[in-house]
């Protein structure tokens, strides 16, 4: 699993999020909501170190992962993050490496 953050997701992250070089996000399984890969539960996001990393990828100093617990709930797909304006948030879409 791969994860993928585009420049204004990445912009974002760092204003609202307060992240600097050197720290982490984590982005973590919860129940409620839903996703288009499994219905009441959806994805979340912290600012935390990592316990045992499932996969991780860093941008400009920082590291966003994803715990190895966690990694069911991609069932084999890329996380790619962008930034959605009219809602100014990320958004989380799903991609199965071909």
């Amino acid at each position: 699993m791969n994860i993928f953050i585009d420049s204004q997701a990445l912009s974002w992250f760092k204003q609202e999020v307060e992240i600097q070089s050197g720290e982490f996000v984590r982005f973590f399984v919860r129940y409620g909501g839903s996703s288009p890969l499994h219905d009441s539960f959806s994805l979340g996001l912290t600012k935390e170190e990592p316990i045992e990393v499932g996969a991780k990828q860093e941008y400009d100093g920082v590291t966003f992962f994803v715990e190895q617990k966690d990694l069911w709930f991609f069932d084999g797909h890329d996380l790619h993050v962008h930034y959605n304006e009219k809602l100014d948030e990320p958004e989380y879409t799903y991609v199965k490496p071909e």
